[in-house]
């Protein structure tokens, strides 16, 4: 995968081709905006601050694409990215998530992307060690197995253990051949463990117990100040340790991941973090038009309290976390919403001034439909036929039948709710649910899914339009 540095809009559209169908103009915004961020990053630093994202504001009905394109752009850029719920914050006062939240996720996010490039470079360390480690578990050392036997002499047990047998030695020349035979045991397993002959073995290892902090309602008012109380308090504590019982290739990454925690700097990680966070970070709200006060919304919580408390963030605030303080001036914000009780001039004037690049989403067509159905990687239709093998059942559609699906998609969009692609799996999953159900005891064979199947599965239920708004 090419990372965002090097990657054009032309390169990025066509990343995102590969999933999403359609759509061009979101494609080419989204394209143009994300390499801008990479463009801004190469000027001279006075120059940068002067530059500010260019905030962009989807439209389009559900089902159209919008948060599948925010899905596969946090596949696409090595960047911290997360997607919000605008319907899930209530104003400042109101219990509820307060809108700062979501810049601190966005800390965490970058927190994890850190961790993961400097735990990379401290790898081949930290397998070193957790091997060793785990070869002392597997193989003990003598203080372990130094026990005294009927016979009274403390090393016969380990010798005959290690399928070894000598005569009365003096103990001095016993711990000596002891120790060369442990050193060389270990060597052996090692090997072993590094060629993966051990990985279904089970070993009992000893590591720091993880609790899980309980919320509680002075933590939650910490946290909105960037404090996390649990956390502090678990600082203080000394760290139990619990046995687990794992196999071998578990162990090994359990002890990976203890040991690449004492090799960086936990510091470094958090400043890193907050600088890529306010320099590369993207938050995605979605949902947006559901926190103006017109239309359905009208009777809610504030809704424009809330897009009043979102306004400072997106125009360039501090927002304190527990890992420091960060500048939201030059996060990337995308927002996206159906519009269907609203239009984008309901939001408040100032929030719609921040969002200066409007794209607007086209309603799928059946040809749409038919290209979703078979064109992307993940498009359904392989979905099916793959799940559908591991039980071996070779399933083919016929070009007809799935030009049927999609004109039967098409026509019940417009005939009840418009929900777009997503009406392809109710559809599809109508279609199959007897196949799904007999599969595991057809135990193998091969089906064709012609045009007629589609009608005599499907089409009763499009004609009777009660049935149909019930089941598709």
């Amino acid at each position: 995968m090419n990372t965002l540095e090097n990657m054009t809009p032309r390169e990025i559209v066509n990343e995102l081709d590969k999933y999403i169908i359609g759509q061009t103009e979101a494609k080419k915004s989204v394209a143009v905006a994300l390499r801008n961020r990479y463009r801004r990053l190469q000027l001279d630093e006075d120059l940068q601050k002067e530059i500010t994202p260019k905030n962009m504001l989807m439209i389009g009905a559900t089902g159209v694409g919008k948060t599948e394109i925010a899905r596969r752009l946090a596949t696409i850029v090595k960047a911290p990215f997360i997607k919000v719920e605008a319907t899930k914050f209530t104003e400042v006062g109101y219990i509820g998530r307060d809108v700062e939240s979501m810049v601190r996720d966005l800390v965490e996010a970058a927190i994890g992307l850190v961790e993961k490039r400097q735990y990379s470079s401290v790898y081949i360390q930290a397998e070193k060690k957790a091997i060793d480690r785990l070869v002392k578990i597997l193989v003990p050392g003598i203080k372990k197995e130094k026990k005294e036997t009927a016979s009274g002499n403390p090393f016969e047990a380990m010798f005959q253990n290690m399928g070894m047998n000598v005569g009365p030695k003096h103990p001095e020349e016993e711990e000596e051949e002891v120790t060369e035979a442990i050193s060389t045991n270990r060597e052996t397993i090692k090997q072993q463990i590094r060629d993966g002959l051990l990985d279904t073995r089970e070993v009992t290892i000893e590591v720091e117990e993880n609790k899980k902090a309980k919320s509680s309602p002075m933590n939650a008012g910490l946290e909105q100040m960037g404090i996390d109380l649990n956390e502090t308090l678990g600082a203080m504590r000394p760290k139990n340790k619990v046995k687990r019982s794992v196999t071998v290739k578990e162990a090994i990454e359990i002890l990976i991941q203890e040991e690449s925690e004492k090799l960086v700097n936990r510091e470094d990680i958090h400043s890193e973090a907050i600088r890529l966070a306010q320099d590369s970070g993207i938050i995605f709200i979605d949902e947006i038009d559901k926190i103006t006060s017109k239309g359905s919304n009208s009777g809610e919580v504030s809704r424009e309290g809330v897009q009043r408390d979102i306004l400072p963030i997106v125009e360039g605030s501090q927002v304190s976390t527990k890992y420091g303080t960060i500048h939201t001036d030059h996060i990337l914000f995308i927002a996206s919403g159906a519009f269907h009780v609203s239009k984008p001039s309901d939001l408040i004037p100032e929030l719609q001034g921040r969002f200066p690049i409007r794209v607007e989403l086209d309603d799928l067509t059946k040809e749409d439909f038919v290209k979703i159905l078979t064109e992307p990687n993940n498009a359904l239709i392989k979905q099916y036929v793959a799940m559908l093998r591991t039980d071996n059942i070779d399933v083919t559609f016929t070009f007809e039948a799935i030009e049927q699906l999609a004109d039967i998609a098409y026509r019940v969009n417009h005939e009840t709710d418009n929900i777009g692609a997503r009406r392809l799996h109710t559809i599809l999953e109508k279609l199959l649910e007897d196949l799904l159900f007999e599969a595991p005891d057809m135990q193998m064979g091969e089906i064709t899914i012609t045009k007629n199947y589609v009608t005599e599965k499907i089409e009763h239920i499009v004609e009777d339009k009660d049935l149909s708004r019930y089941i598709l």
